[in-house]
């Protein structure tokens, strides 16, 4: 059986979180081994940055907006004076 990497589903924001989450609890608890405390560490950078890339991708389309033409352009707030 073979697998097409492009098809794999991908983990949600919100999956990786409560991985990171179960991640930080084990090692708070600190009844780990050192080996298995530094590979969860290693998981939990990888989960870290993973979410901090999606959360950047998100804030990048929220900065942008359609206007009428239906052009991109930045998304910016007009203060009253």
């Amino acid at each position: 059986m073979s697998h097409d990497l492009d098809t794999e589903k991908q983990p949600s924001f919100e999956e990786e979180m409560e991985e990171l989450e179960t991640i930080v609890e084990q090692l708070e608890n600190g009844d780990v081994a050192l080996e298995e405390a530094i590979h969860l560490f290693q998981k939990g950078m990888k989960l870290s940055k993973s979410c901090h890339d999606k959360l950047k991708a998100v804030e990048e389309k929220i900065d942008q907006m359609i206007d009428e033409e239906g052009e991109i352009m930045p998304f910016t707030i007009q203060e009253e004076e």
